[in-house]
């Protein structure tokens, strides 16, 4: 039966019987995950979205309402449904203010997965949509093709007349904007090492980590992924670089393919079966990564190794905290503040520990941001779906970056191209880096004297 069938056919229901549900397929939103929510109203100063908007169905405890209400057959699956799902940023900071913790990030996942279903994008949105989430991101060869082409795009000139003739203008204005702050595109870890993906520690071997490298994240910042393999060596990590390991699927589970998101995971389950630590530097994709179990609700036995996948997981900052780490003896002499990315403040719990490696390099100078943990618009491809949206979250996130720093340093490749955008937008000049980078840089640093000692 098609869903506009079932609307006809359906009368509104006055109770909370979930045989009523206007939720057609498998996997549907959870109801337990609603159960505790009394629509208390502590979420609402969290949500940027209700902050910009003051209007209910963009507020945590309002989509709660409405997912609760599809399921109870008082609404369908339908467009009115579909804006205020697909309008969340997911960004969990309602779950951080709900004393209840009620799970509305989980929910919203899951909601889309119906919308998806019931809405099938069509026409160029569903050309575009299949292009990269089924058609480049889970394959590692066609991402680095594409960075291959970016590379010359940036080091032939193509780029410097693009932009000098005006003819990134027939754009529009959000690409223009990131293609403005686009990094420096240089040799992914993954093709650097495919020789050797077992990377001895310098020293001591203390312990044995797998590293997950992402996809878009080793093709655009595998600086990043280098400075994450330096630091882990330093401190006496083994480093392994599982081959066939793919996309961790959190695009495709925010943009509800499901589906997708299900058989990446299932890949990178098998990929990392024999490792004992899972470590990550991007808070978008650990965070998808120790969630994997929410996938598999109808698969008992995928859901029992999504779980156990999961408890290795580890984000870089906390594992060098939780192990102990060499702490720096070189000087940075650099004043920076700290950006909480969402899904690692309020995804994974880690808030101290990356601090703990900024303060701890001499020189370093930190300086409190105010609404630290908010979000900033990126949001997984948040800024590119929803650029309005995005851009009103990003203009409110830059007005608490404090004006004497020098750089803003946060632990996701997604927050800092959105706030590269917003130094840019803004007339700011600070620096947007990655915590482990620092980290880094203050290492070579003092390898660099001692050379010359």
């Amino acid at each position: 039966m098609s869903v506009a069938e079932k609307e006809k056919q359906q009368t509104p229901a006055c109770s909370s019987n979930t045989s009523l549900s206007n939720y057609l397929w498998s996997d549907k939103p959870d109801e337990n995950k609603w159960a505790d929510c009394v629509h208390c109203g502590m979420c609402l100063e969290s949500c940027p979205t209700y902050e910009l908007t003051g209007q209910e169905q963009h507020s945590p405890r309002g989509r709660v309402h409405l997912i609760k209400s599809v399921a109870e057959g008082k609404l369908v699956v339908n467009e009115q449904f579909a804006d205020p799902v697909f309008a969340c940023l997911d960004c969990r900071a309602c779950t951080t203010a709900c004393p209840a913790d009620v799970d509305v990030g989980g929910l919203i996942e899951e909601a889309r997965g119906q919308v998806r279903q019931a809405m099938p994008l069509t026409g160029w949105k569903g050309s575009v949509s299949k292009l990269f989430l089924q058609g480049l991101f889970p394959h590692q060869n066609r991402l680095n093709s594409l960075g291959s082409l970016l590379k010359v795009y940036q080091k032939s000139g193509i780029q410097k007349v693009v932009r000098k003739t005006g003819l990134m203008n027939i754009m529009p204005e959000h690409l223009v904007q990131m293609e403005a702050v686009m990094p420096e595109v240089k040799q992914p870890v993954r093709k650097k090492y495919k020789n050797n993906n077992v990377i001895p520690a310098q020293g001591e071997t203390k312990q044995q980590v797998s590293f997950m490298t992402g996809c878009v994240m080793d093709v655009m910042f595998s600086d990043i992924n280098q400075s994450t393999i330096n630091v882990l060596t330093r401190n006496g990590n083994e480093v392994t670089i599982p081959p066939k390991q793919t996309c961790c699927g959190a695009l495709h589970v925010h943009a509800g393919d499901r589906d997708t998101g299900r058989k990446l995971a299932k890949q990178n389950i098998e990929a990392f079966e024999d490792s004992d630590k899972i470590i990550v530097n991007a808070a978008g994709c650990g965070c998808m990564l120790k969630e994997y179990g929410e996938l598999f609700k109808e698969e008992p036995e995928w859901q029992e190794r999504a779980e156990k996948f999961a408890e290795k997981v580890e984000d870089i900052s906390k594992h060098l905290y939780d192990t102990g780490y060499e702490k720096p003896k070189a000087e940075l002499n650099t004043r920076i503040t700290y950006h909480d990315a969402c899904h690692l403040a309020h995804g994974q719990g880690v808030r101290q520990e990356p601090r703990d490696l900024l303060i701890n390099i001499p020189g370093v100078e930190m300086v409190h941001m105010p609404n630290a943990d908010r979000c900033c618009g990126s949001a997984g491809i948040y800024n590119m779906t929803n650029p309005e949206m995005a851009g009103a979250v990003l203009e409110s996130k830059m007005k608490n970056v404090p004006d004497d720093v020098e750089m803003i340093s946060m632990g996701n490749p997604g927050c800092m191209l959105q706030m590269a955008i917003g130094v840019e937008k803004y007339g700011r000049n600070q620096k947007v880096v990655h915590t482990v980078q620092l980290l880094d840089w203050a290492y070579q640093k003092e390898d660099a004297q001692k050379e010359g000692n």
